[in-house]
């Protein structure tokens, strides 16, 4: 397992465009997942430890944005064959586990995380309603292990201020996790 860590928010790129299958049987589309207020864009699996660590801070972020219109998306880009925990039965039976609120998609080509320039799990996109890059972070001080309840939301405070003012937070703390598994 090589851990990783995000590159600098690039502020104002626009998202990419992405048509992926979801785990409920449609094709979802970038326009599709947008919320009012914005989007998050979260490149994700199964198997990361990281992941794992704030599994449960997600879903609850994720719900908590989506009352402030900030939709989430979760893509997973891993090569399946290499790590079968994330194959799309997979996917499908830890969304129906963890009652994600969320579209999980699959980047079976791994184009969409390349056009993102994704480079682990974790990895967060926060975009404003016009679809331009304003956070680029960590969720919060979780590595592995879950940090502390009180520890501060970064992730969410990022979006939040993102659905208030179409601009993300000058200073941000890289995300860190496994690399994404490439073909």
């Amino acid at each position: 397992m090589i851990s990783l860590e995000t590159p600098i928010c690039d502020f104002g790129q626009k998202a990419q465009h992405f048509d992926l299958p979801g785990i409920e049987g449609r094709t979802w589309s970038l326009q599709q997942c947008m919320g009012k207020n914005g989007l998050l864009v979260m490149f994700i699996c199964n198997h990361c430890p990281y992941v794992k660590a704030v599994r449960d801070r997600i879903i609850r972020d994720t719900r908590e944005l989506k009352q402030l219109g900030i939709e989430s998306v979760a893509i997973m880009s891993n090569d399946v064959a290499g790590y079968p925990e994330d194959s799309f039965e997979n996917m499908k039976r830890i969304a129906d586990q963890y009652d994600y609120g969320f579209p999980y998609l699959l980047d079976e080509t791994q184009q969409v995380a390349k056009s993102y320039g994704a480079v682990c799990t974790p990895d967060f996109f926060g975009y404003n309603a016009d679809y331009e890059l304003q956070y680029r972070g960590r969720l919060d001080a979780s590595r592995k292990e879950t940090a502390p309840a009180d520890c501060r939301r970064d992730l969410f405070e990022a979006m939040k201020l993102i659905a208030e003012t179409g601009a993300g937070p000058q200073q941000q703390i890289p995300s860190i996790g496994c690399s994404i598994k490439w073909k």
